[in-house]
């Protein structure tokens, strides 16, 4: 067991403790999902049914981080098996859509809020496949919950307000679905989203086949066309969720497990093969030394992510390679203990790629991380006639660059960043967390399980410390890292530590803000129990029973 430290808990009014409980748990960013997700677990559900409850709860009341037209991945531990399952239920581009016709619209790179962004969604594909394999729950009895709060409204949380009041002049379909009178709601408004409570029935007659081979998809077949988009019923009739293999490092003795590519989860297994060269341990957390070496791990691995990370249905993705033990030995060279990089070259291999974060477990013992996003705020704004959900935006992800691994083709999954995270030891479940947050899910990663594993912070405690963020690497959709980009630093880390990493030469930005947002519960046995860590940065909380 990770003996947590009590002594940490000395300033409570900047610490909560754990949530702990033997017989379930959900985590999630907001309260009446991490509710909902308890409710089905109590009704005799199982994590896989809370998981998907939860989820389409957070469509609800956050729909402008997540929800149906965006995707879902997943990682779910069967104790029955007693293995780890990963899915990818990510969406494919239109079929109709390619570099060619890019080029002849004289684009350089694909608008992120236009119907061009659009990709096939994922998500309910995704709910379909976990409901199928692993749940318990009848299908319609999964969204109940989704349909009682869309219909009868909920009060806003501050934090998720917060990113509401984005720029919506223009886009008509969603002021009329989340600007009531033209205006963002305000803290603590009810709001009402019939058109969603009745997707949601629907959904729930027909099943997953009603999104993809039914009356949904030809909706979205209907507005796409309206609207300028490429999306044909072949898209949807073709699409396909994959279970794929998780893939995994090993860090003090742990195995950290993520969702191999199309997204971006291996890049937090690189940086965490540096750090084990670099000896970040020898270093107090978030001392100058140990923000450095952080910082200067993350460069070099978002580096070989801005080359090699793609969809390895189509393109060659050197996966192994880039996680192995030896590769990480040379990377790390690169670095620099007293000088900050401008830039950095990506690795030579050889060859023959706005979100939401929950995670639940039961009694038995399944486990369940899943991330689900629209990927900027509201997606691309666009929201498909009375249905009540925005389209995801993932596609302006793709590469406009004939060359690269990430370049746009047909009825192909563009580059992601939405990651879960899970830890065995010695093959046994430990730790399902996450942590949202676009292009810094890696970097989170690394501090929430460095705070653990090096520092012996709880799961609680580990969400709350301080993190650092880095922006501005190169990225797979294009732009190249020539300044050595910006790191942003969280309240609670003190000034001198910003001084002394600018007189390394890193670019400190005056500005503090919060740098992602996550959810974890860790396990212990004999007997079987659950401790459940929530992210102050936004609306959510544990809950047990």
């Amino acid at each position: 067991m990770i003996h947590f430290r009590p002594d940490l808990l000395r300033n409570r009014n900047q610490n909560r403790s754990m949530v702990m409980a033997r017989r379930g748990m959900v985590c999630t960013s907001n309260p009446l999902a991490s509710m909902a997700g308890i409710d089905v677990l109590k009704d005799g559900g199982n994590a896989v049914d809370a998981a998907i409850c939860a989820n389409a709860m957070l469509s609800v009341v956050e729909p402008l981080f997540c929800g149906p037209g965006g995707d879902l991945f997943s990682l779910v531990w069967v104790e029955k098996e007693r293995k780890l399952f990963a899915l990818n239920a990510s969406g494919r581009s239109p079929y109709d859509w390619d570099l060619g016709l890019a080029q002849t619209m004289g684009l350089t790179r694909i608008p992120s809020y236009h119907p061009l962004s659009w990709n096939v969604p994922g998500c309910v594909s995704g709910w379909g496949a976990l409901s199928e394999r692993f749940g318990t729950y009848q299908w319609n009895r999964l969204f109940q919950h989704a349909v009682a709060y869309a219909k009868e409204g909920f009060p806003l949380y501050p934090v998720a307000l917060r990113y509401w009041n984005i720029e919506h002049n223009g886009y008509p379909d969603l002021e009329k679905a989340f600007f009531p009178d033209g205006k963002a709601p305000k803290v603590g408004d009810i709001f009402t989203n019939r058109n969603l409570g009745d997707f949601f029935k629907t959904l729930s007659a027909g099943g997953p086949d009603v999104f993809y081979h039914g009356e949904i998809a030809e909706r979205i077949v209907k507005y796409s066309m309206k609207v300028g988009g490429k999306l044909a019923l072949k898209d949807f009739q073709d699409h396909s969720p994959d279970w794929v293999d998780p893939v995994c490092t090993t860090y003090k003795g742990y195995s950290v497990w993520e969702v191999p590519p199309s997204t971006q989860g291996i890049a937090a297994l690189q940086i965490l093969n540096m750090l084990e060269h670099l000896e970040i341990n020898s270093h107090p957390g978030n001392s100058t030394e140990y923000l450095h070496l952080l910082i200067e791990a993350k460069k070099v691995a978002y580096e070989d992510r801005a080359t090699y990370y793609a969809d390895p249905q189509v393109a060659d993705v050197p996966i192994e390679r880039l996680i192995s033990k030896e590769y990480a030995r040379t990377r790390s060279r690169l670095i620099r203990t007293d000088k900050a990089s401008d830039s950095v070259p990506a690795g030579i291999l050889d060859q023959p790629s706005d979100t939401t974060y929950l995670t639940t477990a039961d009694e038995e013992g399944n486990m369940v991380s899943l991330i689900q996003s629209n990927m900027g705020n509201f997606g691309s704004k666009y929201v498909p006639d009375n249905l009540g959900f925005v389209m995801q935006n993932r596609g302006s992800f793709f590469s406009l660059d004939p060359g690269h691994r990430n370049k746009l083709e047909p009825h192909k999954r563009p580059f992601h960043t939405i990651i879960p995270a899970f830890v065995t030891n010695r093959d046994e479940p430990v730790f399902s967390f996450g942590v949202l947050g676009a292009g810094f899910q890696p970097q989170g990663h690394v501090q929430i399980l460095l705070n653990i594993l090096e520092h012996g912070m709880s799961v609680q405690q580990a969400g709350e410390f301080p993190r650092v963020a880095h922006w501005g690497s190169s990225a797979p959709e294009g732009g190249k890292m020539t300044d050595g980009g910006t790191v942003v630093l969280e309240p609670g880390i003190p000034e001198e530590v910003g001084r002394a990493l600018a007189e390394r030469g890193h670019n400190v930005s005056d500005k503090r803000s919060v740098n992602g947002g996550y959810q974890g519960i860790w396990r212990e046995e004999e007997p079987l129990r659950y401790f459940g860590g929530s992210d102050p940065r936004f609306d959510g909380c544990a809950l047990g029973y």
